[in-house]
């Protein structure tokens, strides 16, 4: 069976309805974890213990969905167009 690794990270942004970080130096990474529900675990405990600041926002990106480096990919894909 496959891993499906998720990270769990967040920042302050510039502006609540958007996903700009303000400072990516700043960018908290919380962690890696094995399968989702561990990830939202984490995310979960991060958004309520920064639930006072509007700007912080935290995600889960699905590290298993990342393509297979070896795989050709088109210009266009390779831009994230």
């Amino acid at each position: 069976m496959a891993q499906r690794l998720h990270l769990v990270f967040g920042g302050e942004l510039v502006d609540p309805s958007k996903t700009v970080f303000r400072n990516v130096d700043d960018i908290h990474i919380v962690g890696i974890f094995p399968n989702y529900e561990t990830a939202h675990s984490a995310w979960k405990a991060e958004a309520q213990r920064t639930v006072d600041n509007a700007h912080m926002r935290y995600f889960i990106a699905h590290l298993h969905r990342l393509r297979d480096e070896e795989k050709h990919t088109s210009p266009t894909e390779e831009f994230g167009a």
